[in-house]
């Protein structure tokens, strides 16, 4: 099996994921879009959207390189989306639309049932509803050897530290202050569950900081 991984994280100096009041408009939260502008400007990034430009610098390596070697995804259900509570139909599909930049099957964390969705290029959205560890047991049945990511939000990655089945943190470090949101390290003793700083690297616009498991070292 690879590494479970959090890749390309991105937090405020203060460490928040997002901020808070996320809807439609607001993906990341008011104003949580702002700790993602590292990204949003890499060469990557725009290719990925289909635009032309963007940088290529040490951001857009490792925005590159978060992205190799992935077998499967886990991602929570508010990074799915805005909708709460039951489905009030299927017609929500995530919001990277028809052709979504995954290209593995993604395991979605929620409490209420829905079908599978297969998406173009390769991406199919599995929602499970039995907890982070039955979710992580389909992803690494189906990733290959390969590397399984957790792709947020916060709680999401929040769990699999606290659980102790996470590899590796690779945290994006935004020059921003959110005050208010999702924190990420809020409670959490990271030393006593088991991580190390094992890598610090400065972008132009954020500061690429990862953390390994000493057990994942070994």
């Amino acid at each position: 099996m690879g590494k479970v991984r959090a890749s390309a994280f991105s937090v405020s100096l203060d460490g928040f994921g997002a901020g808070p009041n996320q809807d439609l408009e607001h993906p990341f939260g008011v104003p949580g879009i702002e700790v993602t502008n590292w990204m949003r400007k890499t060469r990557m990034f725009h290719e990925m959207i289909g635009q032309e430009g963007g940088t290529t610098d040490t951001d857009d390596h490792i925005a590159r390189t978060s992205m190799e070697n992935l077998g499967a995804w886990i991602m929570g259900r508010n990074m799915f989306g805005p909708i709460r509570g039951q489905w009030p139909d299927h017609s929500w599909k995530g919001w990277w639309g028809d052709n979504p930049p995954y290209h593995v099957p993604v395991f979605v964390l929620t409490h209420h049932p829905r079908p599978s969705i297969e998406m173009a290029g390769g991406t199919v959205f599995h929602f499970v509803t039995d907890g982070i560890e039955a979710a992580l047991k389909r992803a690494a049945d189906v990733a290959g050897g390969k590397d399984v990511r957790i792709g947020g939000g916060v709680s999401v990655v929040r769990q699999y530290l606290q659980a102790g089945l996470l590899d590796e943190l690779h945290l994006a470090v935004s020059p921003v202050l959110l005050g208010r949101g999702e924190n990420l390290f809020a409670g959490l003793d990271l030393p006593a569950l088991g991580f190390v700083c094992a890598k610090s690297v400065a972008g132009a616009n954020a500061t690429h900081v990862t953390v390994r498991r000493r057990t994942a070292m070994a």
